[in-house]
């Protein structure tokens, strides 16, 4: 991924049957540091638990705190990787590199029987 691809400004978006049924979209933040082992790792993560369980939609804004380090301060983020869920409420926030799959989808509200 280009460094340009992780600026504050780029985002990830999936859309399709979610905008289109009404279903409810969840929104992401995850904060990483450049290209340090547990971002790249988180980002992998994230992209397989975000194609496995929302395939409905998704929207994930990838922050580099390396680029944007007031961003990351202005948002409370003090550790890297960082995910935080800001809609649907309620808010949720996870640390690490994302490899703990059902934390993930229990800080996303999903279901844990849908954990596998």
């Amino acid at each position: 991924m280009a460094r340009s691809e992780r600026a504050v400004a780029s985002k990830r978006m999936k859309k399709g049957v979610a905008a289109e049924s009404g279903t409810t979209v969840v929104v992401m933040r995850l904060y990483i540091a450049g290209r340090a082992p547990n971002s790249v790792k988180a980002i992998a993560n994230l992209d397989a638990i975000c194609r496995q369980h929302f395939k409905a939609g998704y929207k994930l804004e990838i922050v580099d705190v390396c680029e944007y380090p007031r961003r990351a301060l202005d948002d409370g983020i003090l550790v890297t990787p960082s995910l935080a869920k800001t809609s649907p409420s309620p808010g949720a926030n996870v640390i690490g590199n994302l490899s703990d799959t059902s934390s993930v989808l229990a800080a996303l509200g999903v279901r844990s029987a849908s954990a596998t």
